[in-house]
């Protein structure tokens, strides 16, 4: 029986400039989602996979997400004490569930460098890439991942990569890739025969985009190894992804199912947006929210 995978690396070394002022002094991986930073999110999902060796690639002027994860007896001490089970609970990422490992991007180089600093601790093994600004919602977070993780394994696979589809007119925005077929249903892995990055909308091969998930074989840091830098100097993780494709590696596009949503939090509208459907269904505060939203509604 193959060994489960246990690794994932969160690129999280992105500038975001496009949240400025908001990231001016915080990474927008700490902008609050409801009532946790974005990454919380992400860590949380990976914990409830089964990952519990995670390896956060920070940039300049992150050193909140370290903080954010390091544990705090005294705090919690002091919580237990005064009787605060709830806050108790929402420290619970802090318990140990996974070990967390940090490296540092000190020049932004884009994606693919970012997942070529994970290659040591990775040591030859399969991994998971899960972008650090980019939330799953569904009813088990977790549970894409672990469809992914098991047909890696069922097909054995180089490389398992989430899509979701977007509007013909917004294939610019994504990776977007070629499939071996006619577009699968939800959850069932299709054979990928090329990715473009960021496409014309006349020239997309597809309404699948990349969707900030992946399962990796060790054969990716090769294809990191042999990428040049595009045109801005960085290293995109899509051409990676297409050397292995041209090498005639298995590769598969995995369809999230329709009731799995991901918020990319990488500009105003999206962050937004992310923060009002979360704090709606808030378990503890969102009927408050609801009759706020409600009022102004019908105060307009």
């Amino acid at each position: 029986m193959a060994n489960p995978i246990t690794k994932a690396i969160v690129p999280a070394a992105g500038l975001g400039t496009r949240l400025l002022p908001a990231t001016k002094s915080q990474p927008k991986e700490m902008l609050p989602v409801g009532r946790k930073p974005v990454v919380q999110y992400v860590v949380e999902e990976l914990q409830a996979a089964g990952l519990h060796q995670i390896l956060i690639v920070t940039g300049r002027h992150k050193r909140t997400i370290e903080d954010h994860f390091d544990p705090d007896p005294g705090l919690v001490t002091r919580l237990k004490q005064a009787g605060r089970q709830a806050v108790l609970e929402d420290l619970d990422y802090l318990e140990g569930k996974s070990r967390l490992y940090y490296t540092r991007q000190s020049t932004p180089r884009g994606l693919g460098h970012a997942v070529s600093l994970g290659a040591e601790f990775v040591e030859d093994a399969e991994c998971v890439v899960a972008l650090g600004d980019s939330i799953i919602a569904a009813e088990d977070p977790a549970a894409p991942l672990r469809a992914m993780m098991e047909a890696y394994r069922q097909l054995k696979a180089t490389a398992i990569v989430a899509v979701e589809q977007v509007p013909r007119e917004e294939t610019f925005r994504y990776g977007i890739v070629s499939i071996d077929g006619a577009e699968p249903p939800p959850g069932e892995p299709v054979a990928m025969t090329d990715i473009v990055e960021k496409p014309s909308v006349s020239a997309a091969p597809s309404r699948l985009a990349v969707a900030a998930r992946y399962v990796f074989g060790p054969a990716v840091f090769d294809a990191l190894e042999r990428t040049l830098p595009d045109a801005r100097g960085e290293i995109q993780l899509s051409d990676a992804i297409k050397t292995l494709i041209q090498m005639g590696e298995p590769v598969y596009a995995w369809p999230f199912a329709a009731d799995t949503l991901r918020y990319d939090v990488g500009n105003f509208e999206s962050f937004f947006r992310a923060f009002v459907d979360f704090a709606l269904a808030d378990e503890r505060y969102g009927y408050l929210v609801r009759k706020y939203i409600k009022r102004i509604a019908y105060e307009l």
